[in-house]
């Protein structure tokens, strides 16, 4: 199989990257999916924040892009268990329906650069209205978000920070459609 997404019987999507380091569709025309970027997480800080802007103005170049920000620990609890079960009610309640969503965690797929821009092309042949990244807040994920998500994927095998894994994400993306669009940022 070259990668991509196989939907078996009475079951949920599942997602195989493509073998290697080459992207099957650069060069192609793909589907622009509209992008959502989903962060749980306290106030971003300055740096982070023009980092991310940088990265998003250049992404409107070729799909649209949402950065959605949520309040990690909505309604303050104690318990560690309560504050992820608040956090992934607030995160299934911005996810629409009809939307590919990916979930970033440290036990998800390992992609490089050409499979993450084929990912983004294969998200474009399953129907979905638009894609969903989410990070997750200091505890990660919750259960439904879990169940819910299409794929898991990591930046990378280190535990990263919600800042620097969304501004890694950023700067993935971008990558990613250009080499989708053969343009020459990506070596």
């Amino acid at each position: 199989m070259m990668g991509g997404v196989t939907i078996c019987a009475g079951s949920k999507p599942h997602y195989t990257p493509p073998p290697g380091n080459q992207c099957k569709y650069a060069g192609q025309s793909v589907r622009a999916l509209p992008i959502r970027i989903l962060s749980v997480g306290k106030k971003r800080s300055t740096g982070v924040q023009l980092i991310v802007d940088e990265y998003i103005e250049k992404l409107k170049h070729y799909c649209p892009v949402e950065d959605v920000r949520l309040k990690s620990n909505p309604k303050n609890a104690r318990d560690v268990t309560a504050q992820i079960e608040h956090e992934d009610i607030s995160v299934m309640g911005v996810i629409k329906s009809n939307e590919w969503v990916v979930l970033l965690d440290e036990h998800g797929l390992s992609l490089g650069s050409e499979q993450m821009a084929s990912l983004i092309g294969d998200a474009g042949n399953t129907g979905a209205s638009s894609m969903v990244f989410c990070i997750g807040g200091p505890y990660g994920h919750g259960r439904q978000l879990r169940e819910r998500a299409d794929v898991s994927i990591r930046l990378s095998s280190l535990v990263l920070n919600h800042e620097v894994a969304l501004v890694v994400l950023s700067e993935q993306l971008y990558r990613a459609w250009t080499i989708l669009k053969g343009q020459k940022y990506h070596h």
